[in-house]
């Protein structure tokens, strides 16, 4: 896009385009747009004031981001960009513990989005699928064989999620074969997000289950976000993909996790997010 044709776009259609990059590269400076853009640094930082208001970046000093932080997730559209190939390995993995007749639960990371991927093939059915995922929802909707079951609740734009205390209660009606889940951050033996109102949610579900799988990227070990989950030793199994370092592993170990790696078929591709 050229700066003159950056200067004359309304404001709602430069912002969109502006999340679009930013969303593609993680982060920016606010004279990098303005000059991509061809507006003044002045609208630029109104725009941005903007798109922090709906969630999708965060701005700092001199620029904005779209990665995630110890305190502020990262909006669902940069999450489904990121790490996919890990993502897939271990969402491969987690399939082969489905089993026809099974009801299980999905939370609202872009990791089990995978599982809901793969279900689409059908191969595994019948089977209840229970989530708050909104993107997950609309994948298994048309999907014949599944009894696809979707949790009520506030929705939460960030997420494409459907959060809450009606949520929470919707869960607690429930019991569910396995529970499928991500979180943010994994150290010292916990696990950990950085906002209330999803733990809780994500602390329902692993009480409305039989068995729980955490399922993260390699980048999320060795981490901490402002909230603990749960300890790890509530998930029967950690799937993790083949990037993890000997060392995090080794945290692993020593904290007695059961802990499963996964292999990848292509490469790393940046920053992990859940």
């Amino acid at each position: 896009m050229s700066s003159s044709s950056g200067g004359q776009q309304g404001p709602a259609a430069r912002q969109a385009a502006m999340a679009e990059q930013v969303l593609a590269d993680g982060s920016a400076t606010a004279a990098e747009l303005a000059e991509r853009f061809g507006v003044s640094l002045m609208t630029i930082h109104r725009d941005l004031d903007e798109l922090e208001r709906q969630g999708i970046v965060r701005k700092f000093r001199g620029g904005v981001t779209a990665q995630p932080s110890g305190v502020f997730e990262s909006n669902v559209q940069y999450r489904l960009k990121t790490m996919r190939a890990e993502k897939a390995a271990v969402a491969e993995h987690a399939l082969r513990m489905v089993e026809p007749g099974m009801a299980i639960l999905l939370d609202d990371s872009t990791s089990t989005l995978e599982i809901a991927r793969r279900l689409r093939t059908g191969e595994v059915t019948p089977l209840t699928v229970v989530t708050n995922f909104l993107e997950a929802i609309n994948l298994l909707a048309d999907q014949r064989g599944i009894h696809l079951m979707a949790l009520g609740g506030d929705y939460d734009p960030l997420h494409s999620s459907f959060l809450g205390v009606s949520c929470v209660e919707a869960v607690e009606q429930l019991r569910v074969d396995v529970c499928f889940a991500s979180t943010s951050a994994v150290h010292g033996g916990y696990a950990y997000h950085q906002e209330q109102h999803i733990v809780s949610v994500k602390r329902a579900m692993l009480d409305a289950a039989a068995r729980n799988v955490l399922l993260i990227d390699h980048t999320k070990l060795g981490r901490v976000a402002l909230h603990r989950v749960v300890p790890l030793s509530r998930f029967d199994t950690v799937l993790v993909d083949d990037g993890a370092s000997a060392e995090a592993l080794r945290d692993l170990d020593e904290h007695k996790v059961h802990y499963e790696v996964c292999a990848m078929k292509g490469g790393h591709d940046g920053t992990g997010a859940t």
